[in-house]
């Protein structure tokens, strides 16, 4: 049995790395496979189809697609930018600053197609102005030039030269010195555009791949804001029934949130070493010209342009965003950790608690297909039926058309296949047949451990998608920490992070994908620069796990609850 289950798992791996399947069908393979080779009946390995996690990450999705609907995310995103500036490191760290924001509470995907087309409009507005100015300096140096020249010619430049010489050769030397002198204004001019195009397309450059990269890194910081760390959730709780909600939105921020702000500054200062160049001064523009500094100002106001498109708030953007804010205060306030929650105090009883993260999502997306967008005064209408006016309700802030075109229903099936897979080898016992024969490990320190499983998964996620990654690796991680007596989380947690350290190929995540569509960066720039910043994350991960990490979870203790064996 063990043997079938391995087999099963071996085959859905192949099928997720080579995507020969769309990953969702892929998911479904247990449900055909798990009852043929008797690991498990039908019925149990359908229920794992649909968890608590799922409803999660279907109730964060609804509040996403609420906020984008009413384009809400761009408000956000333009006034930003408005507080930053537009000097090239302060546009890059504000394009970074909203990017990673947002992608913490809408998906990565949809946070970059929005930014990207903005970007892409102070960048142009910016070139624009610099052309213009450069062009306009020219012209005058010009002019000045070809002054001097005709005074030349025409003084009488008998001191100098020998009288006999006629006059005429005078003007044929000074016109041969103007001409050259004209050739060397223009190579100059030449040189200058160049020089000002290769900047352009530098500055496009890191751009756009500080939007792609804030949008995987700002993913990681909530529980909601990519899939993998809801994989992580529904695994632990599916491995480890009674671990008494270790990881629900507030414990999981406290820990993944300031290391997704040391991970997006280290990228901010290499992406400005990489693509601005190391003149911090000007990068600042501390020491700008009145040219630079007009310049700037054109392109500020091409944002602030954008920003005024919007108008002022309408009601249906007020009504999310304060339901994005009682949503946010709702997870927090649930089971802080340091205090007992609302939920304790008012929901559970005996020991148990019933109100989950999942829970507050559904609760706050059904009040969004409910409350109005707008507000109904003198929306009557004049067609008289009969004696009484119709009143027409305004629609609600969210309606399921739109939820079903922006829905990614494939991740359900996906996260329900790896709770069905994790389910299937701990019922035909291969977790634990892996978890025997990784006991050897336990003579190799445990962060040595954690940093070379960190490296395994940033290079296993380049290739295949994150969700598949996680759910793979996460259940074959938690019977190699049992097996050593080491803390499920100190190994699972940082293995999370690294799924979303996907930075090296367009094709590893969609952020990057789209990025690349727009044609300004090759494969070399994406991977070069990935490189580099997967190392980084690598160590900031284990940084992080070793550090506030280690207090926050008491990683050094092997917990009682994952004491399934009674080994340790």
């Amino acid at each position: 049995q063990e043997a079938q289950c391995g087999y099963v798992i071996i085959v859905m791996a192949l099928f997720w790395c080579t995507e020969a399947l769309p990953l969702a069908v892929t998911a479904l393979f247990p449900v055909l496979l798990f009852p043929l080779m008797n690991i498990m009946d039908s019925t149990t390995v359908c229920r794992e189809y649909l968890k608590d996690t799922n409803m999660l990450f279907i109730g964060g999705l609804l509040m996403a697609i609420a906020i984008e609907n009413w384009h809400l995310h761009k408000r956000v995103a333009l006034r930003v930018l408005l507080i930053t500036g537009v000097r090239p490191a302060l546009l890059l760290m504000g394009f970074m600053i909203v990017t990673a924001f947002l992608s913490m509470w809408i998906s990565n995907t949809a946070t970059t197609a929005m930014m990207v087309p903005i970007a892409q409009a102070v960048l142009e507005q910016l070139h624009k102005s610099e052309v213009e100015s450069s062009t306009a300096g020219q012209a005058s140096e010009k002019i000045n030039k070809a002054f001097e020249l005709q005074e030349e010619s025409t003084k009488p430049d008998s001191s100098k030269k020998p009288e006999e010489k006629a006059s005429v050769t005078i003007l044929f030397l000074s016109w041969d010195l103007g001409n050259s002198h004209v050739l060397t204004v223009e190579e100059d001019r030449k040189r200058n555009e160049n020089l000002q195009e290769e900047k352009h397309k530098k500055l496009c450059k890191g751009m756009s791949l500080c939007i792609c990269y804030s949008a995987s890194i700002g993913g990681i910081a909530t529980l909601t804001g990519t899939t993998p760390n809801l994989v992580l959730q529904g695994q632990i709780d599916e491995l480890f029934p009674n671990n008494g909600n270790i990881i629900n939105f507030a414990s999981w921020f406290s820990f993944a949130f300031p290391t997704m702000i040391v991970l997006l500054v280290l990228t901010w200062i290499w992406l400005q070493i990489l693509y601005l160049g190391f003149n911090f001064q000007n990068n600042f523009g501390c020491a700008a010209s009145a040219s630079a500094k007009a310049k700037e100002q054109r392109a500020y106001d091409t944002i602030k342009e954008e920003s005024e498109k919007l108008g002022s708030m309408k009601f249906a953007e007020i009504a999310v965003l304060i339901l994005f804010i009682l949503l946010i205060l709702l997870w927090f306030t649930r089971d802080p950790g340091f205090i007992p929650g609302w939920a304790a105090a008012l929901f559970d009883k005996n020991d148990t608690s019933y109100v989950t993260d999942a829970t507050v999502a559904i609760f706050i997306s059904i009040l969004l297909f409910i409350i109005p967008s707008d507000i109904a005064n003198n929306d009557r209408d004049e067609q008289q039926t009969g004696d009484k006016s119709k009143i027409r309700a305004p629609p609600a802030l969210l309606d399921w058309k739109v939820v079903h075109q922006k829905m990614p229903w494939n991740i359900v099936f996906l996260l329900g296949g790896g709770f069905a897979l994790a389910k299937g080898s701990e019922e035909s016992g291969l977790s634990s047949w892996i978890g025997s024969k990784l006991t050897p490990l336990q003579q190799i320190p445990h962060p040595a451990i954690a940093l070379l499983l960190c490296l395994l998964i940033a290079t296993f996620t380049e290739c295949t998608s994150n969700v598949a990654t996680t759910t793979l690796f996460l259940p074959i991680l938690a019977s190699m920490a049992e097996a050593i007596c080491l803390n499920p989380l100190y190994v699972m947690l940082p293995c999370t992070l690294s799924a979303s350290l996907a930075f090296m190929l367009p094709v590893a995540t969609p952020p990057n994908a789209i990025v690349f569509s727009y044609g300004q960066l090759k494969v070399i720039d994406m991977a070069k620069t990935g490189f580099v910043l997967n190392i980084l994350g690598v160590l900031t991960i284990t940084l992080a796990i070793n550090t506030w990490a280690s207090s926050f979870f008491q990683l050094e203790t092997f917990p009682s609850w994952a004491n399934r064996t009674g080994v340790c």
